[in-house]
């Protein structure tokens, strides 16, 4: 199942994509909540499955004329790995990790499919970087790894866009990570059991003006997503909703010579196989 957040009338709503069109269930199932977080916290996954299914044609929406928003609304933490494919640890001059590397993303920085990644006033130096995301459905605390993946609902595309001049300015990486409207997410979220164990084995690509810049596959990471659950929950407790952005290959901007950049009026786009397309243009900040 794949399930999409859009916005109607100024607000957010869930809908279940089938196809070209989307059931929206703020029509079909009225008492479902209208964020996934809070649509995970209800354990109502299977609720909207079923209301899809048994929904009126009253309640389908073109795909195409809706405005996508990020597709977790409110995730109450967002972990990010840096430094997981070791080909990418190497392009940045790093030796690879025996723990993984750690940062938090806030949620004004996210931006969903199709509106625009911004370049901030203060930099040119915003780089992209495709990453598979994981999205928490329950509750975990000290999980072993053999059922890590029980804790995983789901999983989407990101482009960890990171302003690089700014994520330098100190041995913490957080700044350059957090500018507003920098961190594409979407198009959709896919129920874990659509997609092979830990979403393993998935070509992972990104494409700047239709040129594939980063070529690789998720099997490919030092800590697959069990692992990272299974290193988080010893020091803090995961709950429905949290985002864990697990790391990006080679071949990111800063690392090519000369540099590239990503500017107004380019478009960036992340393929994950049997997840989809995360599309954004870059515009510059106002």
């Amino acid at each position: 199942m794949r399930i999409v957040s859009f916005e109607l009338g100024g607000a957010a709503r869930l809908g279940v994509v089938v196809g070209e069109a989307v059931v929206d269930l703020a029509v079909a199932a009225p008492e479902l909540p209208r964020e996934l977080g809070a649509l995970l916290r209800r354990d109502g996954l299977a609720a909207a499955s079923a209301a899809a299914k048994s929904a009126p044609a009253a309640a389908r929406r073109p795909l195409k004329d809706l405005r996508l928003l990020p597709p977790v609304g409110s995730p109450p933490k967002i972990v990010c790995l840096g430094l997981n494919y070791v080909d990418h640890a190497a392009e940045g001059g790093h030796a690879k990790p025996t723990y993984p590397s750690l940062f938090l993303r806030c949620v004004t920085s996210l931006v969903g499919h199709g509106s625009p990644i911004v370049r901030p006033r203060c930099s040119t130096s915003l780089d992209y970087e495709a990453e598979l995301v994981a999205v928490v459905g329950r509750t975990a605390r000290h999980v072993p790894r053999e059922k890590a993946l029980d804790v995983i609902a789901g999983y989407s595309c990101f482009n960890d866009g990171s302003v690089r001049d700014y994520q330098r300015k100190t041995n913490q990486w957080t700044i350059g990570k957090n500018f507003d409207a920098t961190g594409g997410f979407g198009p959709w979220f896919v129920t874990a059991d659509e997609l092979p164990p830990g979403a393993t084995g998935l070509s992972i690509k990104s494409r700047l003006n239709g040129q594939v810049m980063q070529d690789a596959n998720t099997r490919d990471m030092i800590f697959p997503v069990d692992e990272t659950v299974q290193l988080l929950t010893e020091c803090m407790t995961l709950e429905p909703g949290d985002l864990l952005v697990m790391g990006t290959p080679a071949g990111v901007g800063y690392a090519r010579k000369p540099p590239v950049w990503m500017k107004a009026g380019d478009t960036i786009e992340i393929e994950i196989e049997k997840i989809g397309i995360l599309s954004n243009p870059i515009a510059d900040e106002d």
